[in-house]
């Protein structure tokens, strides 16, 4: 089935790379300086390496959405795969949702579950069940077009 809409997003914000980066300084000074006086603590070793392992986490992450006339496919790679059949969807439209406390996946927010990389806006979704999510986006403009063609099914 070809798609209607697709977007991929990353965490490639300069200012979070300048913040992970700049984190990893302080352990990396006090380890060398440690080193050098042969006094190297495990403490500083753990710290840089969860920093480290953040670092590469962030590298790795990212989201892509697909939209097709049966259904919507939402890949958080590494940690979420889901697809949604459009006949279970009750309502859905693109949104402002403000600042739901960060980028990522934010679970118990007003909006159900929200997936996002940045920015705030996004596809809420409210399935016949009673769930809801939200589904960030770049792209709102194109985004509301392709909802209002499968809204208008």
């Amino acid at each position: 089935m070809k798609p209607l809409f697709t977007e991929k997003q990353r965490f490639n914000q300069w200012w979070l790379w300048l913040l992970l980066v700049a984190s990893s300084a302080t352990p990396i000074i006090i380890m060398y300086k440690e080193y050098t006086n042969d006094t190297v603590s495990s403490n500083n070793l753990w710290a840089l390496i969860i920093i480290f392992l953040a670092i590469i986490l962030f590298a790795v992450l990212r989201m892509k959405t697909v939209v097709t006339k049966e259904n919507i496919q939402l890949t958080q790679y590494p940690f979420v795969w889901k697809t949604i059949n459009l006949s279970d969807i009750d309502t859905m439209k693109v949104i402002n949702y403000g600042f739901v406390g960060g980028w990522g996946i934010r679970l118990w927010t007003k909006y159900g579950t929200v997936y996002n990389i940045r920015g705030n806006k996004g596809l809420h979704i409210k399935l016949k069940n009673g769930k809801q999510l939200v589904i960030g986006t770049q792209k709102p403009q194109e985004l509301e077009k392709v909802v209002a063609q499968l809204n208008s099914k």
